[in-house]
């Protein structure tokens, strides 16, 4: 069998990071090695999934977690959401990953220039309502941006605010029992990243 066997013994959570940062890095030099794919490792992932990470992204086009982090066919586990809003339907889908795939490291990864961020942004500063459900998803943003200095230059704002806003998804994850009963069995790791869409670099959050 090949090494993407489902039966391949799971890493731990900064075993994972490194592999993401490495990954990351061959993407930003241009030396990826996605998309490559085999027809015995097709095989092996048919029977089931095993992946070491699960992500927590924007939809916005630009920003392909498996292309950033040049991974391969079910390495990760992924959940794209516009301004990666924390619903009641992505709370399952993590939980999903927590306890039956048991990925060892959560990632919440937003991007700069997001357009969610900046429409929550101009909700606050009274621009136009949005249409009823797009405003549904920017009142998921708001909570995490209450405090970004309206004073400050625009481009200043965004930037503060996209990273408040991941912080503001991790903050909703860590509040969940599930979260709280991995972190104390140290079983999973939850860490926050910005990708910038200038250089392809993913930047960590300490």
């Amino acid at each position: 069998m090949s090494s993407h066997t489902v039966s391949q013994q799971t890493p731990t959570a900064d075993q994972v990071l490194t592999r993401l940062r490495e990954g990351n890095e061959r993407f930003v030099r241009g030396e990826a090695r996605f998309p490559t794919i085999q027809k015995e490792i097709l095989a092996d992932l048919a029977k089931g999934q095993q992946p070491y990470a699960t992500i927590l992204g924007c939809s916005d086009s630009r920003v392909p977690p498996e292309l950033v982090f040049d991974a391969g066919f079910g390495e990760l586990f992924i959940i794209r959401v516009a301004g990666n809003v924390v619903s009641p339907e992505v709370m399952g889908t993590l939980q999903y990953a927590g306890v039956h795939l048991r990925t060892p490291l959560f990632v919440v990864l937003g991007h700069e220039g997001c357009g969610a961020v900046a429409a929550t942004l101009a909700m606050r500063s009274g621009a136009p309502k949005e249409r009823s459900r797009i405003a549904r998803l920017l009142e998921n943003i708001a909570p995490g941006l209450r405090d970004i200095n309206v004073a400050a230059p625009p481009e200043v704002q965004l930037q503060t605010a996209v990273e408040a806003n991941v912080r503001w998804s991790m903050h909703q994850l860590l509040e969940t029992p599930e979260a709280k009963e991995r972190l104390r069995e140290g079983a999973m790791k939850l860490v926050g990243a910005v990708y910038e869409l200038t250089t392809g670099r993913v930047r960590f959050l300490s």
